[in-house]
């Protein structure tokens, strides 16, 4: 992807983003604050903004032993869904990521499954009781 296919809505993470993106933890089934506070010290978090405010982010990781990203974590705040803010925050992860990109998500949430196989994803793998009510699909693109 160019660099000007990157929808301007998206930027890096700051460390001053810290407290917004925590906010927006609350809407995940197993967020991990100490990851999180790990990716803003390495740059391995992407916001998007409205407004000047964070609305929405990804928290990406990389494997030591292998090529590629894993996406941690990505959430879109209530308000700012449907507007291809989670779509834009994908396209950025993947047009940087080195190898092929994972993720991991619950097989009941058709709206994230619709979206990450619109992008290439595929399931490679379930992980049963992964989360605390159920099983987990494993996506990758490559």
């Amino acid at each position: 992807m160019a660099g000007d296919d990157i929808d301007p809505r998206v930027r890096p993470g700051r460390p001053a983003d810290a407290d917004r993106i925590r906010e927006l933890q609350s809407h995940l089934r197993q967020p991990s604050p100490d990851l999180l506070e790990y990716g803003l010290a390495v740059g391995a978090a992407r916001v998007s903004v409205a407004d000047g405010r964070v609305v929405g982010y990804l928290l990406s990781v990389d494997a030591p032993n292998r090529p590629g990203v894993h996406v941690a974590e990505l959430v879109v705040a209530p308000g700012f869904r449907r507007e291809g803010r989670a779509r834009a925050l994908l396209a950025a992860t993947v047009a940087d990521a080195d190898g092929p990109v994972t993720l991991q998500a619950h097989p009941d949430n058709d709206a994230a499954l619709a979206l990450y196989e619109s992008l290439g994803f595929e399931v490679a793998e379930r992980r049963p009781d992964a989360y605390a009510d159920g099983d987990a699909l494993v996506m990758r693109r490559e």
